[in-house]
């Protein structure tokens, strides 16, 4: 039993351990080491619930998913650049409610950090109960772009549900079906 908890969570102790090395610029064996350390201080006196990995991870969908984010980047990067530049007219804002298909807290957190990533949205709120993103974005002036910013997330979600999710969730959302936007 304990071996088994220990073994599902070995990648976030793995990841403090990157994280620290990170932090420091650092990849040398004392910086391994002290971020060794640190990672059993942190899981030892941090105690937090064990997270539930699905353990399944579709390679093709997650290069799918590195390669449009880096587009979506560079996209919103420009985007927002000529919006701040144009100096005729302000670029609209609105907060909008962007539900999700997904309850898993992991899927949740990964979609919205994925959406606050991209150059002129933010997350400002999430509802776990009712699975609901909050956002503020720019560059909004109907209520066309408004939708398009709700299936931008809702596509993402997708994306990282087809990637790292497990079987019954990427069952839930072929259920629902790709958004207009469409994502296979």
């Amino acid at each position: 039993m304990l071996l088994t908890q220990l073994w599902r969570q070995l990648p976030f102790f793995v990841w403090l351990v990157a994280l620290w090395m990170l932090l420091w610029g650092q990849f040398t064996w004392v910086a391994f080491f002290t971020g060794l350390i640190a990672a059993i201080f942190v899981t030892r006196v941090f105690r937090l619930p064990p997270v539930e990995l699905s353990g399944r991870v579709d390679l093709w969908h997650g290069v799918i998913f590195v390669g449009e984010f880096v587009l979506a980047l560079v996209a919103g990067s420009l985007t927002v650049a000529a919006q701040v530049l144009d100096f005729r007219r302000q670029p609209g804002t609105a907060i909008i409610a962007v539900p999700l298909v997904t309850d898993d807290d992991l899927i949740m957190t990964h979609t919205a950090v994925t959406a606050s990533l991209i150059p002129g949205s933010l997350i400002i709120e999430t509802d776990r109960d009712r699975r609901i993103l909050y956002l503020h974005v720019i560059g909004v002036r109907s209520a066309r772009d408004v939708d398009r910013q709700r299936e931008s997330v809702q596509r993402w979600e997708r994306r990282i549900v087809m990637a790292v999710g497990s079987r019954a969730q990427v069952a839930a959302v072929r259920a629902v079906g790709p958004t207009r936007g469409g994502v296979a």
